[in-house]
């Protein structure tokens, strides 16, 4: 049987080693493994790998550009994201920009076989630990702002949109300051939003407000 093809791409060598090392199998074949997204594309368009294991967070050439450009050039190769972040907004980019898969370098030793397996079948793979939270993003999606919010966090996005304080949001609500910081901030990091300011753009677009 044929070996699949697999080019590696990550500015982390030891990163890159553990690679080799864990895909170091009969079926599998790697034909490259370069530093950046720039010779990520350059290599992909050059050696037409299968498969595609790629970080988003690299110099020259992010991870996501990488990806939009490799599709813009009609390169037929399956993309996966190994990368340290979990926050869903980045795997609803990735995924979005023509990756058919989306792990955590924190867990990829068994589950990352698994994604491979299951990519090149034509799935989807998203790793287990954000799974849930990525597919119901994507449901709600082609809005950014369809992104789904716990009841708990609508209420208290909801009171800090009306420019209550964090002490002022808990008290309404009878809960710690502490937990609205929180909220706040998983909200944040949910959404992809850097300030309260956005956090209220955000609950206007989507009518929590009237909520």
């Amino acid at each position: 049987m044929t070996p699949v093809r697999i080019l590696l791409a990550d500015d982390h060598p030891v990163v890159l080693d553990g690679l080799v090392r864990i895909l170091d199998r009969p079926e599998l074949e790697i034909v490259g493994a370069v530093p950046d997204g720039q010779a990520l594309v350059d290599a992909a368009v050059e050696r037409q790998p299968d498969l595609i294991l790629l970080d988003i967070s690299m110099p020259v050439l992010g991870g996501m550009d990488a990806i939009r450009r490799l599709r813009k050039l009609g390169v037929p190769s399956k993309i996966i994201v190994l990368t340290m972040h979990s926050g869903i907004p980045y795997a609803v980019e990735a995924l979005r920009a023509g990756a058919s898969g989306y792990l955590l370098k924190s867990s990829f030793g068994d589950e990352l076989m698994q994604g491979i397996r299951e990519v090149l079948d034509g799935q989807t793979f998203i790793a287990e630990a954000i799974r849930q939270p990525v597919l119901s993003a994507l449901e709600g999606l082609p809005g950014k702002g369809a992104i789904p919010l716990t009841p708990r966090q609508r209420e208290v996005l909801r009171l800090l949109a009306q420019g209550l304080q964090a002490k002022e949001v808990a008290d309404r609500l009878n809960i710690s300051p502490k937990t609205v910081e929180f909220h706040k901030q998983q909200m944040k990091q949910l959404l992809g939003i850097q300030t309260v300011a956005e956090l209220g753009v955000y609950a206007a677009r989507n009518g929590i407000l009237e909520s």
